[in-house]
């Protein structure tokens, strides 16, 4: 069993202040895989201290400094790869051909697309022809606190830590407790790659202890946060105490549009793409609403491919669905599908317990729901595990109405071959980002939704401005 009980604090592994064990569990076993410490104040304190006493030289280096720096965090990725995917199919439950195939890949992907988009940001730049002598400056906010989720937990690592050290803040980091090892592999690959000292800390712990005292410290100026909407709420009124910029990226009910008139494999690939990550994901569409002369035809493909996923172990090549990430999710996914079944949605394929032949392990069996009203719990409820709701419309309006009768907004998806109504239903869908087609969202575009889904914009030009202060400045001389 791994044993990692230290901090990365001032550009060094340390020992805990005030930490306690912790036992992380692999959801594929339900036996312990690691432990590790959950830190107390005195941690989050000398974490804090270190990333204040950073800040000057890091705010001022020059940017070009800043680039270097991720470049050389990406060399260690591509000489680490393996090792970051195993801890992530360890730690939450990811097959490891998908932690090597899209989980682990994160990193890249979206360092690449930061520096892309960082040669785009003018740290001064004037105001405008109108006022020659006015300039305005895009300065790091100061240290900042980045709390991040275990379903895609080098997405969210890559989504925060990157732009943060580009715009030239100071870092801590509080990992999810469920899935941590991957965060300390990635503080390897920052200390491998020269941080200076203090510039990039993390410190492990749960949310009401470390990630509490992030959120309510005097010398953390900001708060990034991906979880669940609960906890967001959490932290926005823990941290208003000390006026805090926060930025939140919570959950999701995506909605699915699907017209008679779409492409033949729109349901499947809608069916699949909810089922993705053992349906583990914020901007998962897990309402599937489709225009009723089509509705019966597409029940019964959505039955088809329910029933054909495979589901297995974590640790076991192949293209199934692994477990979802602990007993609490488990039992919080049975009690929705059970409601489901009570308030008179008629099931498909799936249900209640484990699939056949998973007696051990946090096993989901991918669950269908047919005749789903609005307002039925598991069409309001994010339900974080492989589980669709489809809901029949005979109007344009209809659907619309439908999907933005949520108190969420963060993806929905259309699917027709009409390109007017796509257009139409880009603009009157209420979510941050909307898809359509199976189209995936271009290199640098913004993640982030509206509503009780938060307002964060993470990714490109987005996601870097997101660290930095905005400072008006009149009376510049020439240069």
């Amino acid at each position: 069993m791994i044993t990692r009980p230290e901090f990365y604090i001032s550009g060094q592994w340390v020992a805990p202040l005030a930490g306690r064990d912790y036992q992380v569990i692999n959801p594929s076993t339900e036996e312990p895989c690691a432990t590790i410490s959950l830190g107390g104040q005195a941690d989050t304190d000398a974490a804090v201290a270190a990333a204040k006493a950073a800040f000057p030289a890091w705010a001022t280096s020059d940017p070009a400094e800043r680039h270097a720096l991720c470049e050389r965090i990406l060399a260690q990725y591509h000489a680490r790869v393996e090792d970051l995917a195993q801890a992530i199919s360890l730690e939450m439950g990811s097959p490891i051909d998908k932690a090597r195939e899209d989980q682990a890949p994160c990193l890249p992907w979206h360092l690449e697309n930061f520096l892309m988009a960082f040669k785009e940001i003018q740290f001064i730049r004037p105001l405008g022809p109108h006022a020659p002598n006015d300039r305005i400056a895009l300065e790091p906010i100061g240290t900042v606190g980045l709390i991040t989720p275990w379903n895609w937990p080098m997405n969210q690592v890559a989504l925060k830590v990157i732009p943060a050290l580009l715009a030239g803040c100071t870092v801590v980091l509080k990992p999810s407790e469920q899935a941590p090892l991957s965060s300390m592999i990635f503080a390897e690959f920052v200390h491998a790659a020269g941080a200076p000292a203090g510039v990039f800390n993390l410190v492990n712990g749960d949310g009401p202890g470390v990630g509490s005292q992030l959120s309510t410290h005097p010398d953390v100026e900001m708060i990034s946060f991906t979880g669940s909407t609960r906890a967001g709420k959490a932290i926005s009124k823990a941290a208003s105490e000390t006026l805090k910029r926060v930025t939140l990226e919570l959950g999701g009910k995506g909605a699915n549009l699907v017209f008679a008139d779409a492409d033949p494999n729109a349901v499947r690939r809608g069916v699949l793409h909810c089922f993705d990550n053992t349906g583990q994901s914020c901007n998962a569409p897990t309402r599937m609403l489709v225009e009723r002369s089509f509705y019966d035809q597409a029940v019964e493909i959505a039955r088809q491919v329910a029933e054909a996923q495979k589901v297995g172990r974590s640790d076991q090549a192949g293209d199934h669905i692994g477990p979802v990430v602990n007993k609490i999710q488990w039992d919080n996914i049975q009690r929705l599908i059970e409601v489901g079944i009570k308030e008179g949605a008629r099931l498909v394929a799936g249900g209640l317990g484990r699939p056949e032949g998973l007696n051990k392990g946090y096993f989901v069996r991918p669950t269908v729901f047919a005749d789903v009203k609005p307002g039925m719990t598991i069409e309001k409820e994010e339900i974080f595990g492989p589980v669709l709701s489809m809901i029949p419309f005979d109007t344009e309006e209809e659907a619309v109405r439908i999907a933005n009768d949520t108190v969420y907004g963060l993806a929905n998806y259309v699917q027709s071959e009409d390109g007017a109504r796509r257009n139409r239903l880009a603009r009157q869908l209420r979510a941050g980002m909307v898809q359509m087609n199976g189209m995936g969202r271009g290199r640098g575009s913004p993640f982030g939704g509206v509503k009780s889904s938060g307002r964060a914009r993470e990714g490109g030009v987005w996601g870097i401005e997101e660290f930095l202060e905005v400072k008006a400045i009149s009376g510049w001389a020439a240069e």
